[in-house]
């Protein structure tokens, strides 16, 4: 498969709407008195469990936590885990993409087969951020030595 085709198989571990659900039902929580645009994520993590965030505001902006931040979060706090799909909606309950900023953050923790719900359909990390830059570069420069 192509970087470009998009992922259209179901998740065989329950599928998309207990992630829609949880996303949505984040939404209650999102703290948005500036922008007014409140943000639900959830993702499946792969012992199965679902994790939900919401987008947090600051009057700074610039501290301002996305929902995928506090999704994460709260996924560390809960034992951690990585990925395997993922789901974020706005307020109307539509689909909505990761910035790209958050689109880092999820490949911070996900696995190579994660998948990510898009307006466009199902998505893999790597089609939402090709060549992305991560914990697997990283070990792999620790794992050929120090420079000479």
């Amino acid at each position: 498969m192509s970087r470009s085709e998009t992922v259209t198989a179901p998740l065989d571990d329950g599928g998309w709407e207990p992630l829609r659900l949880a996303a949505t039902a984040a939404l209650a929580n999102a703290y948005v008195p500036y922008s007014k645009f409140p943000v639900g994520a959830a993702a499946r993590l792969e012992d199965g469990s679902i994790v939900s965030g919401c987008n947090v505001e600051n009057a700074s902006y610039g501290l301002t936590l996305c929902a995928e931040c506090t999704m994460i979060g709260a996924a560390r706090m809960n034992g951690g885990g990585l990925i395997t799909a993922f789901y974020c909606v706005d307020a109307q309950g539509e689909i909505l993409m990761p910035c790209g900023r958050c689109r880092q953050i999820l490949n911070e923790f996900s696995t190579a087969q994660t998948q990510l719900m898009t307006p466009s359909g199902v998505k893999t990390m790597d089609q939402v951020l090709p060549d992305a830059f991560g914990p697997r570069d990283l070990a792999r420069i620790a794992a050929s030595g120090p420079e000479h």
